[in-house]
């Protein structure tokens, strides 16, 4: 059987100490929610951010302190909760960059659908993603429609043809 994994390592760069603990201190919170029940979450009083609760099941990434902010990596996904961790930090902190990141789909055994990847831009208002199979799909799609439109389009067809014509 094959394993899947989804990788990322990003440095979120923070105005200083406070935010980084308390960007370390959320992503602990977060760590200990993610594995109770629903109705523990609910009855149980955090600090933990409301927009950031429906993304808790998808918190596979960790985060480390670095010198100038947090290192956000994963080999094991969480990509759409990172973005939201990171959107919330930006808001919190006035940071008024943009953040992006990329990511690897990779498997330990070859396969057909078996690799892809991504990336993402995040600004404290805006998250915009493309996976590389949706950029592949839109691509196809502008050739595919760009075909249709030369084989409808009205005017002279030219016939190619391998024997010369004289006039």
């Amino acid at each position: 059987m094959a394993d899947y994994y989804t990788s990322f390592s990003f440095v979120l760069d923070l105005p200083g100490a406070e935010a980084i603990k308390y960007a370390i201190d959320l992503a602990t919170i977060a760590e200990a929610l993610r594995w109770e029940s629903e109705e523990d979450r609910q009855t149980r009083e955090t600090q933990f951010p409301k927009e950031l609760e429906v993304f808790l099941d998808e918190w596979d990434f960790e985060v480390a302190e670095e010198k100038s902010g947090i290192w956000i990596h994963s080999n094991d996904g969480g990509t759409d909760a990172a973005c939201q961790f990171v959107q919330h930090l930006l808001d919190r902190f006035g940071i008024i960059e943009a953040v992006s990141f990329e990511w690897a789909n990779t498997c330990n055994k070859p396969g057909l659908y078996a690799y892809g990847g991504g990336a993402a831009v995040v600004t404290a208002t805006e998250i915009k993603a493309i996976s590389t199979c949706q950029w592949v799909f839109k691509r196809l799609e502008r050739i595919r429609k760009t075909q249709e439109r030369k084989l409808l389009s009205p005017g002279p067809r030219t016939q190619t043809s391998s024997v010369p014509v004289s006039d």
